[in-house]
């Protein structure tokens, strides 16, 4: 299966730089992960060689580590996420998918580039069964599950795509609607998850599965989505090809984390995501999971 787990891992407390084998873990059994220096796999990718550079790299890594999934020291980090707190961007379009046009794209349309927005460092990211932590009194919060396409910047500033993973972008619908020109950019102050598994293939053309909101252990609102190329408005080379245009997204070792919108969910169902809700986004068509409980932050201001 050509996937691999995400960089950086943590045990016992000690910083070690991983990667895994191809495959995703298996809850419960062994699982062996190769040592990886940092930014290892980031060059290998930049050197020319492509995704199917990274699975080279992973073979030709030296010390291995027995670990097995559900460990409570062990936790995975998001696809070639670097170690400098401002290497990595998560990013994303907005109104991509065909659902929210009233017509079919012509095959000769002109290009319009979607709604963008920044949503912060790649630091930031949350891994499965971390807690996403929004503003203290969210409207109406809405769980995207994406795809998110993932691509580092070699020495000049140009991009190269990695690979894809999964992610689940929550933000607060509510606000976004009071004030769609104004208010966009706080209504995605809310975390966002990934799963740490890189699909080293092109962008998905289908992605498929359930979404299930659990309150007090139970399910309170379940519905399928799909996500992936054919769902989309618009052609992901357009878009990205238009995105990085812009030298401030080209900068040398930046790792860019992608989002590229997603479909109606629970808001459009009336349902409201509550705080304590545990948003489960099973993608069934790749066998990945990406569960996160919802946290409300406390309200604080600077002081001066």
């Amino acid at each position: 299966m050509t996937l691999v787990d995400g960089a950086p891992g943590q045990r016992s407390g000690n910083a070690v730089h991983t990667t895994a084998p191809l495959g995703i873990p298996v809850p419960g059994e062994p699982h062996t992960l190769h040592r990886m220096a940092d930014g290892r796999l980031a060059a290998a990718l930049v050197a020319g060689g492509g995704p199917e550079a990274l699975s080279a790299a992973v073979a030709r890594g030296t010390e291995t580590v027995q670990v097995t999934l559900g460990d409570p020291e062990l936790r995975f980090l998001p696809p070639l996420l670097p170690t400098a707190p401002d290497s990595g961007l998560i990013n994303g379009f907005m109104g991509t998918h065909r659902s929210k046009f009233d017509r079919a794209p012509e095959p000769d349309e002109e290009f319009t580039a979607p709604n963008y927005y920044i949503k912060g460092f790649g630091s930031w990211l949350r891994m499965p069964d971390e807690p996403l932590t929004t503003p203290a009194d969210p409207v109406w919060l809405l769980e995207e599950p994406e795809v998110a396409l993932v691509y580092v910047n070699d020495d000049r500033g140009v991009p190269h795509y990695a690979g894809y993973t999964f992610g689940n972008d929550l933000n607060d619908i509510g606000l976004h609607l009071k004030n769609p020109w104004a208010w966009t950019s706080y209504a995605k102050l809310c975390e966002t998850s990934l799963t740490p598994w890189l699909f080293l293939e092109p962008p998905p053309r289908t992605a498929t599965g359930r979404v299930v909101v659990e309150r007090d252990g139970r399910p309170a609102w379940e519905g399928p989505f799909s996500c992936g190329t054919d769902s989309l408005f618009h052609h992901v080379e357009d878009m990205t090809g238009h995105l990085f245009s812009y030298p401030a997204l080209r900068r040398p070792g930046l790792v860019n984390y992608l989002l590229l919108g997603a479909d109606k969910a629970t808001y459009h169902d009336g349902f409201r995501i509550e705080d304590g809700d545990r948003m489960v986004i099973d993608v069934t068509s790749h066998g990945v999971v990406l569960a996160n409980p919802v946290q409300y932050g406390q309200a604080e201001t600077a002081r001066s």
